[in-house]
């Protein structure tokens, strides 16, 4: 016996589907994502870098965002919740549905065993297609690295791996994320 089709849905749908719902879920290709529900250190290192961030990016004309708000890929209808994002100038919004951003100009992903995959293959490949993405970061929740993917003018992707101790420049943004500040947990560190 075959396998039952799969019920595709519109973006219409799967807005009022998470409406009325407590989770978070992806819309992929037509379809209703559950999101994997984060670790501790997963939410730690992701709170790091907003802050991190947030903190460097004061008083720029600029919003730096945690995993609450959604992101839509025009170009592939993939709508997402990225762990941190960053938008500049103006919040340009999902003609479909207003409380969705469309131009991030940087994306943080904190990468767990059972997205990574996915984080660096579909996801990127979806991200890859929105015009004012000039960064995806790339940040392991299993050991100290950061991975930053830039983009460059001919369209290209340049990337920058830095592990176990140094920075990693944002440098469409002129910021810097320490990797001993990202990793630090100070309720474990012995005193």
């Amino acid at each position: 016996m075959g396998e039952a089709a799969r019920k595709l849905v519109t973006f219409a749908e799967y807005i009022a589907f998470e409406e009325n719902i407590e989770t978070k879920h992806e819309y992929r290709n037509g379809e209703i994502v559950a999101m994997p529900e984060k670790t501790l250190k997963h939410a730690l290192i992701a709170v790091y870098v907003s802050v991190s961030l947030g903190n460097q990016l004061e008083g720029q004309r600029c919003i730096t965002f945690g995993s609450q708000v959604r992101f839509r890929v025009l170009a592939t209808g993939l709508a997402t919740y990225p762990d941190v994002s960053i938008v500049y100038d103006k919040l340009e919004r999902d003609p479909e549905h207003q409380d969705t951003l469309t131009n991030p100009t940087v994306l943080v992903e904190v990468l767990s065993p059972s997205t990574e995959a996915y984080d660096r293959g579909d996801k990127f490949h979806d991200y890859k297609q929105i015009p004012s993405l000039k960064e995806y970061v790339l940040v392991s929740s299993e050991r100290r690295r950061i991975e930053v993917f830039r983009r460059q003018e001919d369209g290209s992707w340049h990337y920058h791996d830095t592990m176990e101790r140094g920075v990693a420049e944002l440098a469409s943004i002129g910021c810097k994320l320490d990797l001993d500040e990202v990793y630090r947990n100070p309720l474990e560190e012995s005193a």
